[in-house]
């Protein structure tokens, strides 16, 4: 028992001095992310940029798009939007592959130049005076490997008062990212350093991925020791010698006591940001799977018959293709996010019925039944909106498989918004619950979220922040004699001696 008390001492101590300045880090960063997210373009920034579809020119149907392009088989994704003062088809194939077709000639784009990419970045609603900054392969806001595609990204200022900066793809004339002078100051105080983020090691999923793992378990044992010493510690009954319920002063208590009070909620922090990462891969995918897709289309061969004559939203900025059912549709977004579905042949508005697409959706899962038909109007616990868009209302369809999978379906447009199943039910608990602490009561009254995040992260920073104080003068001292002073119980402190106490050791 002593040698494994020893023992427990020896590890938290020496792992907490080596991890006490990423626990800081960990609690300040993440105060910061409450308010502030790393930077992405959204769909409602990208519509907003994007000129008015010019449908007098659309000469190219969209099935001549597909087979000029080699798409021979349902695309993940195919729309219709404008390149500067041009309309094109862009797909999105099921290999993650982007593909731009002219829809004027239907010629391949595989490539733009500085003054086209000026030209894209003027439409955009903040461009005052766009200037290019250069040609990026990759740097810190573009870092991860979706916007692989589509390197290289010009990098063009729009001159505004945000300072605001466009990536444009060099390949294909698309708007990757946005981000603004503010996103960009806070995100190196935000997720930045809480992700362990810096381009070098980002850069290679693979790497930062195991490194993430590694560093947070580690901090994951610093946490489990420190609050099990703690509760050895604690005397709630027989107080130490000056009537206090630990036996530390100064940082060492404000450490003991602080990690004693917030010590479950940094174990739970710990834990479900370790589990983000899906460690084993447990946790299954959010999008449906290629095969399901195709099921719930009807149909795998890309024919759509269209007619651009006459569009009942003349204001419309991109024009999705879509299959629901066997059924093609045409779904026209305006500039501030407005949809209107339409028979792509006819031009003719159209409505889905919720009993069409439970129909179609009903074919997701070949050997599964659908069990649950739900037209939700109200988030709930696994639909809501604290971290992201989440529109209303939403259909969800649920099946009798074994891992009892949802879907949420778009009913305006019939797209399937999300998968969730038993692991990822599980996941938004362990993650989203423990770590973001979303629970349905806070999230219902959001300064009642603020209060209690900023609340239990000020009791980490205490924690961790004592840490490094301890922890340096601990490395200051070496191995010296130790000056902290501990205080035995009033009932056994004259009996045991003071050379028998386990807390003097």
């Amino acid at each position: 028992m002593r040698k494994g008390r020893r023992w427990l001492y020896i590890v938290h101590r020496w792992i907490g001095i080596a991890t006490c300045l990423l626990f800081a880090m960990w609690f300040v960063s993440g105060v910061v992310m409450m308010y502030v997210a790393f930077p992405q373009l959204t769909d409602r920034e990208r519509w907003a940029a994007l000129p008015t579809i010019a449908w007098d020119r659309v000469l190219v149907a969209p099935d001549r798009a597909m087979a000029i392009a080699g798409v021979a088989s349902y695309p993940r994704d195919l729309r219709l939007v404008m390149l500067d003062d041009a309309p094109v088809y862009r797909l999105l194939d099921w290999d993650g592959a982007h593909k731009t077709i002219s829809a004027v000639d239907g010629r391949p784009i595989d490539g733009i130049t500085p003054e086209q990419a000026l030209a894209i970045a003027s439409h955009h609603p903040n461009a005052v005076h766009p200037q290019m900054i250069g040609t990026v392969a990759r740097d810190q806001w573009s870092v991860t490997a979706r916007y692989d595609p589509l390197r290289p990204l010009f990098l063009v200022s729009l001159g505004d008062e945000d300072g605001t900066e466009l990536y444009v793809s060099a390949r294909t004339g698309e708007l990757a990212l946005d981000t603004t002078r503010r996103e960009r100051i806070w995100n190196w105080l935000g997720s930045i350093p809480h992700w362990i983020y810096p381009t070098v090691l980002r850069q290679d999923g693979a790497i930062w991925r195991q490194t993430v793992l590694w560093i947070s378990g580690i901090g994951l044992v610093v946490a489990v020791t420190g609050f099990w010493i703690g509760v050895l510690r604690l005397r709630l009954r027989k107080h130490y010698a000056r009537g206090t319920v630990t036996p530390y002063s100064g940082w060492m208590a404000w450490h003991h006591i602080a990690g004693l009070i917030g010590g479950i909620f940094v174990l739970t922090w710990m834990f479900s940001g370790w589990l983000s990462l899906n460690p084993g891969d447990y946790f299954s995918s959010r999008g449906p799977t290629r095969d399901m897709a195709v099921r719930y289309a009807g149909q795998d061969a890309p024919r759509i018959v269209a007619s651009f004559q006459s569009m009942p939203a003349p204001g419309a900025v991109e024009a999705r293709f879509v299959w629901v059912g066997g059924h093609p549709l045409m779904v026209l977004i305006d500039r501030d996010g407005r949809q209107t579905t339409v028979d792509p042949g006819s031009g003719v508005a159209t409505v889905l019925s919720d009993d069409e697409i439970f129909a179609a959706a009903s074919r997701l899962l070949p050997r599964a039944v659908m069990t649950m038909r739900v037209h939700l109007h109200e988030f709930d616990a696994y639909w809501y909106p604290h971290h992201g868009e989440r529109l209303l209302p939403v259909l969800r369809v649920g099946f009798d498989d074994t891992a009892q999978s949802w879907f949420h379906v778009d009913p305006r447009n019939g797209d399937i918004l999300g998968r969730t199943d038993n692991s990822r039910r599980a996941y938004r608990w362990l993650f989203n619950g423990l770590h973001s602490l979303d629970f349905p009561l806070l999230l219902r009254h959001r300064p009642a979220w603020d209060i209690v995040v900023f609340l239990l992260s000020l009791i980490g920073m205490i924690v961790s922040t004592s840490g490094v104080v301890i922890g340096w003068r601990r490395l200051r001292r070496g191995s010296g004699p130790r000056k902290t002073k501990f205080y035995a119980p009033k009932s056994s402190e004259a009996a045991l001696g003071q050379r028998h106490l386990p807390w003097r050791r």
